[in-house]
């Protein structure tokens, strides 16, 4: 016989993400200025994410709609292109190296529940993607998923594990189909 989850013992106030008021403030802001259609220039888009704790390299382009769930959680490189409808849903630390593209409806995944506890509890793992890599359109990668240098994850995968650098990435559960040749 198996036990049953109880979400009434779900419990995360050890998760401690931010400054009550500094949440409330990035919800607003964030709303106004990153998540949006309005066309806001870059430099303000930038210019928030800064403010808010984000580090970013030059020549970031966030386009329209991004849900980022706390700036001061993400590190991003140089000559980065996050889609339309990306969300970056860093409960944990984000790092993004340069040159990567985020493709629209992009999904970056911190967070997940213990589905082996009654409680079903929070769990928490860090993003990282390697310089070059291309996170394809209404993909998803993981908590705790480091993706290397230059792999592809293609439209639509789900990556679960570590992709290795170089490689192309399919499917759900997503495995390597080939390696990526630049030329």
């Amino acid at each position: 016989m198996s036990n049953t989850v109880d979400l009434a013992k779900f419990n995360h106030s050890w998760y401690r993400p931010g400054n009550i008021l500094l949440r409330a403030l990035w919800f607003i802001k964030g709303r106004v200025l990153i998540n949006t259609y309005f066309p806001w220039p870059m430099w303000v888009k930038r210019f928030t994410l800064r403010f808010f704790g984000a580090k970013l390299g030059r020549g970031v382009v966030i386009k329209p709609k991004v849900n980022i769930k706390y700036p001061w959680f993400l590190t991003v490189g140089d000559h980065v292109w996050i889609g339309e409808g990306v969300w970056i849903d860093n409960l944990g630390k984000v790092t993004i190296g340069n040159n990567v593209a985020l493709s629209q409806g992009a999904m970056l995944l911190c967070g997940n529940h213990d589905y082996k506890k009654e409680s079903f509890d929070l769990v928490v793992g860090d993003i990282t993607i390697e310089d070059g890599a291309w996170i394809g359109a209404q993909a998803v990668v993981c908590p705790g998923v480091r993706v290397g240098s230059h792999a592809i994850l293609t439209v639509g995968s789900v990556a679960t594990k570590d992709l290795e650098p170089y490689g192309i990435y399919q499917g759900n559960p997503a495995s390597k189909i080939r390696e990526r040749v630049i030329q």
